[in-house]
Order: C-alpha cells, then sequence, then structure tokens
C-alpha cells in the first residue's frame, strides 16, 4: 500500500507539471547560415560571428555552414554530437521534429519507447551519412525515449510529451542534411559551426577574402545566405580597411539609399598619392598650424594607431586627397542621409531627429567611460541598442586647437568635409554623456578622427 501511495503521488506531480509545460507553448527551431562573396573576391576565407545581444563570437571559415540553435522554452539545443538525438520542442504537445546525425550510410532502425519500456512505434530505412530529421506525432502525455541504430552505430534520446490530438503514433521522416568533408580534415568532420540564438538577437558578419574585408549585420528569421560585397579600400600607406554597407534599396526616399563606410577609422600617414602627410608632435607647433598635419592620441603610435586611428587636422581633410582611392571624407547632408535613414528605420525612439538610438546603433560597445553611466552610447546595460549597424564609433578622443589631447574614453569626433566658414568645420560626435548624434562647428586647426565613404 505504501509503494502504491508512492506510485501515485510521484504520477500526479509528473501529470501536473506535464500540465503547466503544455501551457507554455515552447518552440524551437534551427537556422542555417552559409556565406558568399561578390566583388573584388567571390570566396570568403574566415568568417568572424558575433551576437551583438549576447556578446558571443565565434570564429569559422567561410566555407563552414553556421547552425542558429534558436530557443524559445525551457530546453535548449547543444551543439550536434553523434551519438545524442535532439528534439524540438521539448516537451512537446501534439508533435515534435526528431534530429540526430549518422556518421555513415545504413540501414537505420528508429524506435520509440515509452517509460515502461514498452515499443510504442518503430521504422526502418536506409539513411545516408548526414543529419536527418524526422516528426513525431500521436504520442500521450509523458516520458518517452528513442533509439536509433545503424550498423555498429546508435544514439539515443528522451523527450516529454504533454499529449496529443492525434491517435495515431507516427515517426514521418522530413529531410537530410549531407555532412561535407573538409579539405583540411581526412576524418570528415562535418563543416559546420554551431551558435546559441534567441529569436530576435542581431548578428554582426564579418566576411575576410585576402585583403578584403566586409561587415554585414542581420537579425535572422529564417534559413540564409550572407552575401559580402568585398570592395577595395587602401590607404597611402597600404592599409586595407573593412568596409560595412548601411542602408536599404527599398522603402520610403528617406529609407532606400544603400551607403559604403569604411568600418573604421582611417590611420593614414600618407594622400593616396603617396605624398606624406606632415606630422605634428609639438604643441605650439599644432595650435600654429594652418595647413595639413596628423598626430596618434597622446602622440602614442604603438598604443592608439590600430585602436582609434590618426587624428587629422581639416586642412588635411580639406585636400581632398586624405581618403583611399574611390573613397571620400563625407559632407554634412551625406551624414544627414545615414541619420534620416536610421530614424527611418526605428533606430530613433525618443521622437528627436539625434535619438540615442541612434548613436548606439552607430557606436561601439566597449571602451566607454563611465561604464555604468546610463546615458553611455556604448553601454552594455542597453543590448539591444548595441552596435547594431556594424559601424563601430569609438571613443577616441581628440585633439585641441592648443594642441592639448582630451577626451579620450568619452568622446569620438569625426570630421565632415563641410566647412562652416573660414576657421570652422563641422562634425559629428559620439559623447558618452550625451545620448544623441551632434555636430558641431570647431576649429579647423583641431584634431580629429576620420571616416571615408564610397563615391
Amino acid at each position: 500500500m505504501k509503494i502504491n501511495t508512492t506510485f501515485l503521488k510521484s504520477r500526479t506531480c509528473a501529470i501536473l507539471i506535464l500540465a503547466l509545460i503544455s501551457t507554455l507553448n515552447l518552440r524551437a527551431q534551427d537556422y542555417l547560415i552559409s556565406f558568399t562573396g561578390t566583388g573584388a573576391s567571390t570566396t570568403v576565407d574566415s568568417v568572424i560571428v558575433e551576437n551583438l545581444i549576447q556578446g558571443t563570437t565565434l570564429k569559422m571559415k567561410g566555407s563552414e555552414v553556421l547552425r542558429l540553435s534558436v530557443v524559445t522554452g525551457i530546453e535548449s539545443m547543444n551543439e550536434d554530437k553523434t551519438g545524442t538525438i535532439r528534439f524540438y520542442p521539448n516537451p512537446m504537445k501534439d508533435q515534435a521534429k526528431m534530429q540526430f546525425i549518422l556518421p555513415e550510410p545504413g540501414e537505420t532502425i528508429i524506435t520509440m519507447y515509452d517509460i515502461s519500456g514498452r515499443k510504442i512505434s518503430q521504422r526502418n530505412d536506409f539513411l545516408d551519412r548526414g543529419r536527418h530529421v524526422y516528426v513525431i506525432r500521436g504520442i500521450e502525455g509523458g516520458i518517452y525515449f528513442a533509439n536509433v541504430t545503424s550498423g555498429r552505430y546508435s544514439c539515443s534520446g528522451r523527450l516529454i510529451s504533454s499529449g496529443s490530438n492525434n491517435t495515431v503514433v507516427e515517426i514521418i521522416y522530413e529531410n537530410t542534411l549531407a555532412l561535407q568533408k573538409k579539405q583540411y580534415d581526412s576524418k570528415g568532420t562535418t563543416e559546420e559551426k554551431t551558435m546559441q540564438f534567441n529569436s530576435g538577437d542581431r548578428f554582426l558578419f564579418k566576411g575576410i577574402s585576402g585583403i578584403y574585408s566586409t561587415v554585414v549585420t542581420d537579425r535572422p528569421t529564417e534559413g540564409k545566405t550572407i552575401s559580402f560585397n568585398f570592395i577595395p579600400c587602401t590607404d597611402g600607406d597600404g592599409n586595407h580597411y573593412s568596409v560595412v554597407q548601411i542602408g536599404s534599396a527599398k522603402g520610403s526616399e528617406e529609407n532606400k539609399a544603400v551607403q559604403t563606410w569604411m568600418a573604421e577609422n582611417l590611420k593614414t600617414t600618407k594622400y593616396r598619392n603617396g605624398t606624406a602627410i606632415p606630422s605634428i608632435v609639438d604643441n605650439t607647433q599644432w595650435s600654429q598650424l594652418i595647413s595639413p598635419g596628423y598626430c596618434y592620441f597622446n602622440n602614442e603610435e604603438k598604443r592608439y594607431k590600430d585602436v582609434y586611428g590618426a587624428l587629422y587636422n581639416w586642412y588635411t581633410v580639406n585636400t581632398g586627397e586624405l581618403c583611399p582611392q574611390g573613397w571620400h571624407v563625407p559632407s554634412v547632408p551625406e551624414w544627414n542621409e545615414l541619420e534620416n535613414y536610421l530614424i527611418a528605420s526605428g533606430f530613433n525612439y525618443d521622437g528627436s531627429t539625434q535619438g540615442s538610438k541612434v548613436a548606439k546603433s552607430l557606436a561601439s560597445t566597449q571602451g566607454w567611460f563611465p561604464s555604468n553611466n546610463p546615458g553611455a552610447v556604448g553601454n552594455k546595460d542597453f543590448p539591444s541598442k548595441r552596435n547594431a549597424t556594424g559601424f563601430t564609433a569609438l571613443p577616441g578622443g581628440s585633439r585641441y586647437a592648443d594642441g592639448l589631447f582630451l577626451q579620450v574614453d568619452k568622446m569620438g569626433y569625426l570630421w565632415t568635409a563641410t566647412a562652416v566658414d573660414d576657421n570652422y568645420a563641422w562634425n559629428r560626435e559620439f559623447d558618452h554623456s550625451n545620448p544623441g548624434l551632434p555636430k558641431f562647428g570647431y576649429s579647423k586647426k583641431k584634431g580629429q578622427y576620420v571616416r571615408c565613404l564610397k563615391d
């Protein structure tokens, strides 16, 4: 009698748990993302993938497929491994997808058992080497086990069901994804990497092909191919720059222009024709300069060059020879075009023309002070407003007209090609304490950074 009471209590508890689970409408799905190149190169050597919401990063070969494991519910899907059956959703209601990998082709037996070990359904198929997906339908509420055997290979998994409207247990074949062999791996492991993905996450994909590098951001809602348009961007020193396309060819007049920007600050010491730009270290000399000149923040090239780029006075910008061939320093109207696109695309939420969401969509997520400042454009407390465009503006500070270096990790200053008058020119700036994206007129003697725009 004591055993029966314990059994009844356990069964009642299990039923209550399953009833609760059945109300959650849990779903999960995988998206397969592949990569291709266009423009200056049609091959993709490698891809850096960053989940901008979760802050996770993955580096993979361009020939590999990215599997985004999309999860909404209790059970997340782990990285694929032979020897494991995955079900999703799990727990299930009316049906679930069953997925497993066969390392070799062969006659395959798929069997479903209930918790008592009773066989409730079985299916025999000849399957190729690869990832196989079946649909399970018609099982009553409870805990079930699946077993797959093929030659010397076997795998198993557990499925929880809250009950089904169907009355017949079915194991239905859906599809097979063949596993390809890596050229560098004679054992034939799959050309695939897996990354966890919650619905709505935005990703940054950086494709690299030789000297070319292109950034694409996307919020996947299905499997797709990410295309990197590789565009030459090489300065007078021979530095190669990543590029990012921002905009759309669809929509309203305010929301359809596509601009191609450098995805990092310029750091050249030479004009595009190879002529050297004067390097100005002395503060007095800088303050008296009314001709081109450049420097690095705090005159520390090793520390700041590759992070922030070089600081240029506006006389250097005004030569029209600073950017790589086929590129130019953007004007105020071209900056406005970028901002208008971001606002029209929903990157602005406060109703202003220079909203914080616009600034956050262009700014980096690291390096801003103080890190706990709610207004900081790169603040990690606002994960949904991270660098959603791939532009990645940085807080590199500036060199004032008197030669002093200030505001590193607090401000990011970028010149425009538009003058205010004989002594001042317009910029666009990012402020750790101001969520907007304002433009100000500064002395042409001031040292600020440069982002180039494709002609």
